[in-house]
């Protein structure tokens, strides 16, 4: 999609509900999946006869298994408590992306092939067949959100938009309809180990460059190592974070904590990926195959902890799923019996003082944080609920001198969407993506205006990734986010230059 067919919205005083403009975004389709894609993953290939009454039965047996799917169905008194709330609407205008419009779309086959009213009174209670036209509107309005459940913050009944936009993607794949773009990345994870294919020998000479630019860098042998069988952690980390600015930065400054703290680690060619696509489409199998690479990993390795590098979904899905999906993990060291945050492990090492740092370094940056939806609104860090809003800023502010919040309402587990989660992160998307991240843009624009930020910390890969691919479009430098742990990596003390 070229970037050149739209324009970028206008900043406005937040919060302002946008006029709405009704079929706004019904364009907008990522590419479908490929027949070997599908098959590969175990859907069909392409759409086939008798489809509709497949989708219809895909349906039923998620309502028969989630119980909070069939509530979802039946809760919502249209309220439209959650209408202002979704970045996707804010930033588009098109009232299909308000989330009780999304949900409607869902809502309609229910009704009709699920309740009494619908199968006999269909026109009353705004029942509909599953059609092609349904489904077309599926594959647009459901691949128009990031799951972020920022909604589900704000309805009155709990009801959780991304629950349903996962069952409705589950029941696109189950029928052919897949996404080119989640459904390739897990099918990489499942044939190399990671989402963007890197072979093993393509990430052993990276981690040497690595080294090479480390010790270049500092004058210390700090080591990036690769399948160390006995290391005490294992570190599972985006693949993102092996090459690509931002996020190559955080890698090195997770290499640097351990090596200022003595602790031995290692990643893993077999399991060199942190992020878990399985949860963006709803499927639970593909979530557990995923995960399954990391476990037999640690096994093979004989780690005695695991520790996830910056990755808000790759976190909800260990935090949330991982003990249901391969647990349990009573091989674990018993002080760590659960899989780590980056951020947690650091943390913990702050506090009991075994790193030391030089806050001075990061005079430069004057720095804000962007809580990433589904560490803010999934999960958790530490013993402590909140943790995994406290847990970055100590973190951030034992390494700067200079911190500012982003205005109420649009931090912790209220903060906005990046805009590009939920497996929307592709260019097909472009404009999407764009839109959507209008009100965390406003947000930004008053912390910049009101102290000078210049440096946007998050600990999320994707955060990262769509931030610098559409902070130019509201004019912010793309240097301007970075992960908390570039940050770490600038400011700690390693000891005494080899």
């Amino acid at each position: 999609m070229a970037t050149a067919a739209f324009k970028t919205p206008e900043f406005k005083p937040y919060p302002v509900i946008p006029l709405v403009a009704e079929g706004a975004m019904a364009h907008s389709k990522p590419y479908v999946a490929s027949t070997a894609i599908q098959s590969a993953l175990g859907f069909p290939g392409e759409l086939a006869e008798g489809w509709e009454a497949r989708a219809v039965a895909k349906m039923g047996e998620l309502l028969g298994k989630y119980r909070s799917l069939r509530v979802y169905m039946d809760a919502c008194v249209h309220c439209g408590a959650c209408s202002d709330k979704c970045h996707y609407f804010l930033g588009t205008g098109d009232p299909r992306n308000m989330p009780v419009a999304r949900q409607d779309l869902m809502r309609a086959v229910y009704r009709r092939h699920f309740t009494f009213a619908g199968r006999h009174f269909p026109k009353l209670v705004g029942a509909v067949d599953m059609s092609r036209e349904v489904l077309d509107q599926w594959w647009s309005y459901y691949n128009q959100c990031s799951e972020c459940r920022r909604c589900s913050v704000f309805c009155p009944y709990g009801i959780d938009t991304a629950e349903i936009t996962m069952a409705a993607r589950e029941i696109m794949d189950s029928v052919g309809l897949g996404q080119k773009y989640a459904n390739e990345i897990i099918g990489k994870v499942h044939r190399i180990g990671n989402n963007l294919g890197i072979p093993g020998p393509a990430l052993e000479d990276t981690l040497l460059g690595l080294e090479e630019d480390t010790l270049e860098e500092t004058g210390v042998a700090v080591k990036f190592p690769l399948d160390v069988e006995g290391a005490e952690v294992l570190l599972v980390t985006p693949s993102a974070d092996f090459f690509s600015e931002p996020h190559v930065e955080s890698l090195i400054g997770y290499a640097k904590v351990f090596h200022a703290a003595g602790i031995s680690w290692t990643l893993s060619s077999k399991a060199s990926e942190a992020a878990n696509f399985g949860l963006f489409i709803g499927n639970y199998e593909q979530m557990r195959k995923l995960s399954l690479r990391v476990k037999e990993a640690a096994q093979a390795l004989g780690v005695r902890r695991i520790v996830l590098g910056e990755c808000g979904h790759a976190w909800r899905v260990a935090y949330s799923y991982w003990n249901t999906l391969i647990g349990p993990f009573d091989w674990l060291d018993p002080r760590y019996p659960v899989p780590q945050h980056i951020c947690e492990f650091t943390h913990d090492l702050i506090t009991r003082g075994a790193l030391r740092f030089d806050k001075e370094r990061n005079d430069g940056r004057i720095v804000t944080f962007h809580d990433s939806c589904n560490v803010a609104r999934g999960s958790r860090m530490g013993d402590r609920p909140g943790g995994q809003f406290s847990i970055p800023r100590d973190i951030v502010k034992a390494v700067v001198n200079h911190y500012h919040e982003m205005a109420p309402g649009t931090t912790e587990e209220a903060t906005f969407c990046c805009g590009g989660g939920g497996g929307l992160l592709t260019d097909d998307l472009l404009e999407l993506r764009v839109k959507g991240a209008l009100p965390r843009m406003e947000a930004l624009k008053q912390v910049v205006d009101q102290h000078g930020v210049n440096f946007m910390a998050t600990i999320c890969a994707i955060c990262k990734a769509q931030f610098t691919k559409v902070l130019p479009y509201y004019g912010f430098d793309m240097s301007l986010v970075g992960g908390v742990h570039q940050l770490v990596s600038k400011a700690i003390r390693l000891g005494e230059p080899t």
